[in-house]
């Protein structure tokens, strides 16, 4: 079966809800970048959006306005990734049993910080009994759920899939990065992704949606033809590993258009990126993302958001081109993405 994105919704640090790109920014004056707060009150009531997390209610609006798009009206399937899941509920949980010496504690955060909060919530909100599966497989959460999408598909189970990728960011988490060292000094100033030269990156949160169908619609964004993932790559076999998935979809090196890569600043893991950028894919067109949308463990799925308008209205912004090439047509693309030198995915997309 083919699988077709016909519908997406994005809740990020960027405007989507207008044409592609036309709202997008960049923002080097913070390490984490803060969420373009969508109009919570046209899809929900005030005293619903006070019980919600963050990740809820991005993870809400973002499935609804996927689903609108391609005109769904019950999915087949509802399934999500996330790599820190409601991490908002868990730390109110957390400090609320040592505030109150472990006791008079009420269940609602302990309830709501479950990783599958977001995808329970949806399916409450849709009255959907179908099937409901969240990933929590760190930087490759998202790629699990998008493979399990198109497995519903191929064999047969739904006819179309909502998939998403959910990730939210605390103060309190974003101190603790900090202290680890993900997160760039708050003292070094300016925060360029592209040729940093310091460890660390910028972060940020955000939820992306997708509604997979096997067949073509009106909305239809791009095919997603095959995704894989590994736990860790040498960089020195990285080319190889690139040429067996592409030869596997019967495609070489000159047959990408576009390499969308994960690139976040971090110096000290940007060698794999060197490897494709700066050698298999010099002379391709190449865009980055986490600029825009900043590091979290599903912020790929804003890269998929990127790639799939991007074969859609065939133009890549300048906004996001690394070296400036371009093509007449954008027919295959590929998503190439890690996280700290594991959690690799190759993510390959088409002209439907």
């Amino acid at each position: 079966m083919k699988t077709y994105i016909n519908g997406i919704g994005c809740v990020s640090a960027q405007k989507t809800d207008g044409d592609f790109a036309s709202g997008f920014h960049v923002n080097q004056a913070t390490n984490v970048l803060p969420i373009e707060k969508p109009e919570y009150k046209d899809y929900f009531s005030p005293i619903a959006a006070r019980r919600m997390s963050k990740a809820v209610k991005n993870g809400i609006v973002a499935s609804t306005m996927a689903m609108k798009e391609a005109n769904l009206e019950m999915p087949g399937a509802i399934i999500t990734g996330t790599g820190m899941g409601c991490i908002e509920d868990s730390d109110k949980f957390l400090k609320a049993i040592i505030d109150n010496n472990e006791e008079f504690l009420t269940p609602t955060s302990f309830i709501q910080s479950t990783h599958n909060t977001v995808a329970a919530q949806i399916a409450l909100g849709l009255e959907c009994k179908a099937y409901n599966f969240t990933y929590v497989n760190a930087a490759v959460s998202f790629e699990s759920a998008l493979i399990d999408g198109k497995l519903q598909l191929d064999e047969g189970e739904a006819d179309a899939v909502l998939i998403g990728g959910i990730d939210e960011m605390t103060d309190y988490t974003a101190s603790l990065f900090k202290l680890a060292g993900f997160i760039k000094k708050d003292e070094e100033g300016s925060f360029p992704i592209l040729e940093s030269q310091t460890p660390g990156t910028v972060f940020g949160e955000g939820a992306t949606f997708f509604v997979l169908e096997s067949k073509k619609s009106a909305t239809t964004y791009a095919e997603v033809v095959d995704i894989e993932i590994n736990n860790e790559i040498e960089a020195d076999i990285l080319q190889l590993k690139v040429f067996d998935f592409l030869s596997a979809n019967g495609l070489g090196v000159d047959d990408i258009d576009l390499l969308v890569v994960g690139i976040n600043g971090d110096a000290q893991f940007e060698e794999h990126y060197r490897e494709l950028t700066q050698k298999q894919f010099v002379h391709t067109p190449q865009a980055y993302y986490k600029h825009l949308s900043g590091e979290y463990n599903t912020a790929s799925a804003f890269g998929l958001y990127l790639a799939a308008n991007v074969v859609k209205t065939q133009n890549v912004p300048p906004i996001v081109q690394v070296n400036g090439q371009t093509k007449p047509e954008y027919k295959n693309v590929l998503l190439y993405n890690h996280y700290r030198g594991i959690d690799h995915s190759f993510t390959l997309i088409s002209k439907a």
